[in-house]
């Protein structure tokens, strides 16, 4: 899966990358305690999110059965630091490349677990929680709704969490045994 790893990346629109191992990664309660926060009013209203992706001990325990943690981002330049309809475009711009991410290492990859930003989008309403998600191979969990601390995470992976004035940067994370 690593042979040609940056043409796969290049392909998906990816930014920059770092590896880390899974085990290193601190799940935490306090980043759910956001979530359960709903911040991003997302919380109980996605399959990508909690509670529905669930618990932080099932989320680490999910993510820990993989060896290899491939943190992911896009950068993404705003008007200013207010501009919401940039930021939004930005999202759903990168959930665009954690999909092509996903269609670049499906052929190579068995078994792997795609992380991205909040939410899904996928479905204008999602069918969570009266129906079952109608596309499972394709919904990407939330990477803080597992409870990872995203600047954490970066720092681990050795890519900028903050990429300068007028600019937002989404994270996701590809897990996958080598």
């Amino acid at each position: 899966m690593l042979d040609n790893l940056q043409e796969k990346l290049d392909r998906a629109g990816v930014f920059q990358h770092g590896i880390v191992n899974p085990r290193d990664v601190e799940f935490s309660e306090t980043v759910r305690g956001y979530c359960e926060e709903n911040l991003c009013r997302q919380y109980g209203k996605t399959w990508a999110c909690p509670p529905a992706v669930g618990t932080v001990a099932e989320c680490r325990e999910r993510a820990q059965r993989y060896n290899t943690m491939l943190v992911f981002t896009g950068k993404y330049a705003l008007e200013d630091s207010y501009d919401f309809d940039g930021m939004m475009t930005a999202m759903r711009d990168f959930k665009d490349i954690a999909a092509r991410l996903s269609d670049e290492v499906r052929p190579f990859l068995s078994d792997y677990l795609l992380l991205s930003n909040e939410g899904c989008g996928r479905c204008g309403v999602c069918t969570y929680p009266d129906s079952p998600c109608r596309f499972p191979d394709s919904v990407h969990g939330s990477i803080e709704g597992y409870g990872i601390f995203v600047s954490k995470l970066a720092e681990q992976a050795g890519v900028k969490y903050n990429n300068g004035e007028n600019t937002v940067t989404y994270f996701g994370a590809l897990l996958f045994n080598q």
